[in-house]
């Protein structure tokens, strides 16, 4: 091979320069065009870390390897190379030189030879190797060493050019994607609206594989995810993240973006089976903060490992800044139509606690009007606890869970006598529900925590209440069940319940769902199943 020879590559190295829409385009044509201009049997890419270590980026001879294959600095003959930005030529037995390290699962041959030759601009630190393979014996005399050095820095031209490219034209069109996702998001009133379209649109203009936003509950300093435009349900599904235990929480904590090179390799990430299942590798964690509040974090992931350079962090700071202050304006906007809908939805209150005392009328099972009276503000202030956890909570959902430890801490405080020894608990999932049926259920729970105390330790003095709450796809399931005194024998509930069971039957068939209460080993348990509104 002759330097003349490497003329015509570089004019197809330029082609290859405009028609790539990726590095991982560009350097996978390289390596195919240098692999045929050297007439060698594999070509291989690998780009520098941050660590600098290798990361396989591009290869003729094991592509099922790309970004799968990382070697640790200074590792292998490329890693030597790297490191001393000198040419390593083994004209023959590569495999017997010390620093060789093989691949995994692939059997090398002992006569292979190689040049590995350092990826550099000028004087510059070189970004990376490439590596000529042979699977024999393979002369490299002189003039052929400087035709694979030519070749050599024809790709790092190559990659420089198309990264000075990117970045001139990134600057623009990243101006221009904060723009339009700035502007479509401001255009919505809804807060999950306003989420959705906030990780859609960036992970779209952005090309990053994963977007999720997780909003701040400051209650139970947990970072919640609200929105991810990721379809795999296990995504979906991530639990929440406390503040102290998750690079998102860091972000929060130093109010700035966060920058991990590879999510699979970083102690500190929760979740490294999910990420390796889903392909993520580089992640940054940008803030949502509003005048000087942090509501959540935006973070994004990429399907590579890369960096993400100054112009993309300002571009997403400046996206995230807008995005804080539409979930703001949407929080208003809710608690604005929710003040204009207060007295309706007292009015409807008021008619239930009508509809209720006129139920209480027809009923004559009260042996004095002070426990009628009793039950009454038992029911009232079910209807009361909705309420207040609605201006604490999340605006116009409301958790199942915190509606049955606010109505047992008024049980414990008026209605326990003071002999009985009850212990509560409040367990399962964490399920919230709208308005309408967040007062349904909060009288329904009422009812079965009043009933299960009245009549569960009416003999029994010491004893345990279980409210247990769980969620299956759109079904919600509540459980209410003490250990105090067993049912009659031959007990039905359609024949045999008293007017707090009747309410419970009535507005479970309100909801589209279903009661029950059954002895079940010992346990007196009611038990209400219902379809989980999607609206109000």
């Amino acid at each position: 091979m002759t330097a003349a020879k490497t003329e015509p590559i570089s004019l197809s190295m330029l082609r290859a320069v405009r028609r790539a829409s990726s590095l991982d385009d560009l350097l996978g044509d390289l390596a195919s065009q240098v692999s045929k201009a050297a007439k060698v049997d594999g070509c291989e890419i690998l780009l520098r870390d941050p660590g600098d270590g290798l990361v396989l980026a591009a290869s003729t001879w094991v592509p099922e390897y790309v970004h799968r294959m990382r070697l640790g600095k200074g590792l292998g003959i490329a890693g030597a190379a790297l490191l001393a930005a000198e040419p390593v030529f083994l004209p023959s037995h590569a495999g017997q030189d010390p620093r060789f390290l093989p691949y995994p699962g692939i059997e090398e041959h002992t006569d292979d030879a190689l040049a590995v030759i350092p990826l550099q601009i000028d004087k510059e630190p070189p970004f990376g190797v490439i590596v000529f393979r042979k699977q024999e014996a393979w002369p490299l005399p002189a003039a052929r060493r400087q035709a694979l050095q030519m070749l050599a820095s024809e790709v790092a031209e190559a990659c420089t050019a198309f990264r000075n490219a990117y970045q001139t034209g990134a600057v623009t069109s990243r101006l221009g994607q904060v723009t339009e996702v700035t502007r479509t998001i401001a255009s919505s009133p809804y807060l999950e609206e306003i989420l959705q379209l906030l990780v859609n649109l960036t992970a779209q203009r952005f090309n990053y594989k994963v977007c999720t936003v997780r909003l701040l509950d400051e209650a139970r300093h947990e970072l919640v995810l609200r929105a991810t435009q990721a379809q795999d349900k296990a995504y979906q599904r991530k639990r929440a993240i406390k503040l102290g235990e998750s690079i998102a929480g860091r972000a929060i904590d130093e109010n700035r973006p966060i920058i991990v090179p590879d999510v699979q390799a970083e102690e500190d990430y929760i979740g490294h089976d999910l990420a390796a299942e889903q392909g993520l590798r580089s992640m940054i964690c940008v803030p949502l903060v509003f005048r000087d509040r942090p509501l959540g974090v935006l973070s994004c992931y990429t399907s590579e490992v890369r960096d993400f350079p100054p112009d993309e962090v300002g571009a997403l700071e400046t996206l995230a800044k807008q995005a804080a202050v539409s979930i703001e304006h949407a929080k208003l906007q809710v608690r604005d139509t929710l003040m204009q809908e207060v007295h309706h939805r007292v009015k409807n209150n008021l008619q239930q606690v009508a509809s209720l005392l006129r139920l209480q009328v027809r009923h004559s099972q009260y042996k004095s009007l002070e426990e009628a009276l009793n039950d009454t503000l038992a029911r009232i202030l079910a209807i009361a606890a909705v309420h207040d956890l609605l201006s604490r909570e999340d605006l116009d959902h409301v958790d199942i869970g915190s509606i049955g430890e606010s109505l047992i801490q008024h049980q414990q405080s008026s209605l326990i006598l003071p002999d009985r020894k009850i212990h509560f608990e409040v367990r399962g999932d964490e399920v919230r529900l709208n308005m309408m049926q967040a007062t349904q259920l909060a009288l329904v729970l009422n009812e079965l925590i009043l009933n299960a105390v009245e009549h569960g330790f009416k003999r029994t003095v010491e004893g345990e209440v279980h409210v247990t709450v769980e969620q299956h796809d759109d079904e919600v399931a509540l459980w209410v069940a003490n250990s105090g005194d067993r049912l009659p024998e031959g007990f039905d509930s359609e024949t045999s319940s008293h007017l707090g069971l009747q309410i419970v039957a009535n507005l479970t068939r309100s909801m589209g769902g279903k009661f029950s209460l059954r002895d079940i080993l010992g346990w007196t348990v009611a038990e209400v199943k219902f379809p989980r509104a999607s609206a109000e």
